[in-house]
């Protein structure tokens, strides 16, 4: 019983760790049932066993690559009282955590319209998360504060830090120096800024 149970894990591991190395390389949107299973050896029997949806495949596959890619712990983010210095630490954290782990966020990124919708709901909590972490709270309900929000959660995004270190070929710290300006800019109300 007990060794019977050890190799359905180890089945339900090799399933998971095939959609990782699938949706690392090839993206979401080229993964299907079928070549998960082809690429975990077992059939796409086998893997509607484990598991009965893509929404349940992709929630382990998540778990399962970032238990050994933890990101950047955003609470810590909030004991660091002064905005400034608060964005330096945040951004300087998660750009560098992008940058190192660009390769398997890529394809995943390039493909979140393609992930299941209980996906792209957690991915977009993610980022309201990092805003709301690097704003020190959520911000203001009033014009300068939607906006603030808005850009920072823009800022968050790892398209954005890949348009900036990858595509203009930012240096690592002029990412988070421009991101963190662009922040600083924007969290000083205008004189015209409209209050609700």
């Amino acid at each position: 019983m007990k060794r019977r149970a050890e190799q359905v894990d180890e089945t339900r591991l090799r399933i998971t760790e095939a959609a990782v190395r699938l949706h690392t390389t090839v993206g979401p949107a080229n993964t299907s049932i079928w070549s998960v299973a082809e690429e975990a050896g077992v059939t796409r029997v086998t893997v509607y066993r484990h598991f009965e949806t893509m929404d349940d495949l992709f929630v382990a596959c998540t778990a399962h690559w970032r238990a050994s890619h933890p990101a950047p712990d955003a609470m810590a983010w909030l004991s660091i009282a002064d905005p400034a210095d608060r964005a330096r630490v945040a951004f300087g954290e998660l750009y560098g955590w992008y940058r190192a782990n660009a390769d398997d966020l890529y394809p995943i990124n390039r493909d979140r319209a393609a992930m299941p919708a209980s996906a792209q709901r957690a991915a977009d909590e993610r980022t309201a998360f990092l805003a709301d972490a690097i704003l020190g709270g959520a911000a203001p309900e009033d014009t300068a504060g939607r906006r603030l929000r808005a850009v920072t959660r823009h800022l968050v995004e790892f398209s954005t830090w890949h348009a900036l270190a990858v595509r203009e070929e930012l240096a690592p710290g002029e990412d988070v120096d421009v991101s963190v300006r662009v922040f600083l800019a924007m969290a000083e109300p205008e004189a015209g800024d409209q209050r609700d």
